[in-house]
């Protein structure tokens, strides 16, 4: 998940805590909006190594390769 709030902080030009904060913020709603077997799978996309990773991984959650 660092690698992931680097990279909205430096998009966004906002601070790394803003960015954390952004991203966890998106995380709960999903969570909250999405079927309860994806939303389990949120928080281990988010330990993914990349954010390259964790694009496939949703890619995958809502059926794209």
């Amino acid at each position: 998940m660092e690698e992931l709030i680097k990279l909205v902080s430096q998009r966004a030009g906002i601070s790394e805590g803003q960015a954390k904060a952004a991203i966890e913020t998106v995380v709960g709603f999903l969570k909250d909006k999405l079927p309860a077997p994806i939303a389990s799978q949120i928080d281990g996309l988010l330990s993914s190594k990349s954010p390259g990773d964790l694009a496939q991984g949703l890619g995958g959650l809502l059926g794209r390769k």
